[in-house]
């Protein structure tokens, strides 16, 4: 018989032969492989989907324009489609446009949205609305604009536009709508403050006409009649705004323009997100005739920074805890071979075998336990990854070979390292000790 054939043989043996032993190792590796596994495979795909989850909350990205003309103008349509494109380069996006205008209803000021409401509704899948969303000839409220107004779904209201309102009502809206940072609040102060002193100053100095009589009369209740066709509730901004198609706010505006802002709900986040908005403001620098600046909205970017953050945090605590743990066990079940072993041991050195040869079949068995327990553990962590984001994002992950593969190979080395301290023992056995205890 040769070497090998007799080195396969004797470590046949020492596998079968003491089955619950081996049996204890490979449950120590394999909970450790299915722990680690499942873990891994959570954190590998619950960015991504968490990702996907918190872009039904609105967008992560706004884009508004740069200069004093551009806010007057809007941001027209070539630029949204260029922005678009850039944005969506190598990620999925939606977008949504709106464009603002100061308006009356009973003589108080509102502010009216112009929306695509397909792109919109697509965008805001977390709105909770009552009845249903604007169409041509109807109007959806905010919440708090329904209550002061005392209006409820089916109510006509009549919305006037006045020249002079719609002064400053674009950096006033857009402002507004962007409560991502502190800076931003600023800008909302400060826009709201001129619109104020804008109003105040058109009324009296550019006071447009309207049948031989001042339009911008705080008394005037003259406008469009609208049917509310529904009522939106989010606890934000939006719940002082009006929403009405685009068409009819260019209809009562008398004029067309661009958006004055544009939200994107991109698939990215962290440093890639900042990417983008970054590629954006550069790309605006360099044609200044439809510069446009781009900013992330904090108040969803950092929620998903913060959530991810934890869950990784998360992970490598439970996972350093399952490798200690891994060790104790496995490094336990072979002191206990060993140990049962002892006398077999000191009768093959006096015998002549040397001690590397005992150590290199110690580790080979080892590293069997930790193959057997990494396959089948691994297959169970697969399992409980896969029903776990079925559960809890009610949709299916994919297996990854690297992740199983990594898995695998962590298992085997995990095991031998944990048999290296007994195995050291083992091939300190003083045969002629072991003998004279026979």
């Amino acid at each position: 018989m040769t070497n090998r054939k007799m080195f396969f043989t004797m470590l046949w043996g020492a596998v079968f032969r003491r089955r619950s032993r081996a049996m204890m190792a490979v449950i120590a590796s394999l909970v450790g492989a299915a722990t680690l596994f499942c873990l891994a495979s959570v954190c590998v795909a619950v960015p991504q989907q968490m990702n996907e989850e918190m872009r039904a909350y609105g967008a992560n990205l706004i884009v508004t324009p740069a200069s004093a003309t551009g806010k007057s103008q809007g941001i027209d349509t070539a630029t949204v489609r260029n922005v678009t494109a850039l944005i969506g380069a190598g990620h999925s996006v939606k977008s949504a446009a709106y464009r603002y205008e100061s308006v009356r209803i009973n003589s108080a000021p509102y502010t009216i949205a112009g929306v695509d409401v397909k792109a919109v509704r697509a965008l805001n899948r977390h709105w909770n609305v009552t009845g249903d969303w604007p169409g041509s000839g109807n109007v959806m409220v905010g919440r708090d604009v329904a209550d002061a107004l005392g209006v409820k779904v089916g109510s006509r209201v009549t919305i006037g536009y006045r020249t002079a309102d719609a002064s400053a009502s674009a950096s006033s809206s857009a402002s507004a709508k962007s409560d991502s940072d502190e800076s931003t609040e600023t800008a909302e102060s400060s826009a709201q403050g001129t619109q104020s002193t804008q109003t105040t100053q058109g009324e009296q100095t550019t006071q447009a006409t309207e049948n031989g009589r001042v339009s911008s009369d705080i008394m005037d209740n003259n406008g469009t009649e609208f049917r509310i066709s529904g009522i939106v509730d989010t606890g934000g901004n939006e719940d002082s705004i009006i929403y009405a198609t685009t068409a009819d706010v260019a209809k009562l505006a008398g004029s067309k323009r661009g958006a004055d802002v544009v939200e994107y709900s991109v698939n990215a986040m962290g440093d890639e997100l900042n990417d983008i908005v970054n590629n954006i403001n550069r790309s605006a620098d360099k044609n200044p005739n439809s510069a446009v600046k781009a900013q992330t909205v904090t108040r969803i970017t950092s929620s998903d920074t913060r959530i991810i953050a934890m869950l990784q945090t998360l992970f490598w605590i439970v996972s350093l805890v399952v490798l200690v743990l891994t060790l104790v066990g496995v490094g336990t079940t072979i002191s206990s071979i060993v140990s049962q072993r002892r006398n077999e041991i000191g009768l093959r050195k006096a015998l002549g075998a040397d001690s590397r040869a005992i150590g290199v079949e110690f580790y080979v068995e080892s590293g069997i336990y930790g193959l057997i327990g990494g396959l089948l553990g691994t297959a169970i962590g697969y399992v409980l990854a896969r029903v776990l984001c079925a559960t809890v994002f009610a949709r299916a992950i994919g297996f990854d070979w690297l992740l199983g593969a990594g898995s695998l190979l962590l298992s085997v080395a995990i095991a031998v390292i944990a048999s290296i301290p007994p195995v050291r023992r083992a091939t300190r056995i003083d045969p002629a000790i072991v003998l004279r205890e026979e």
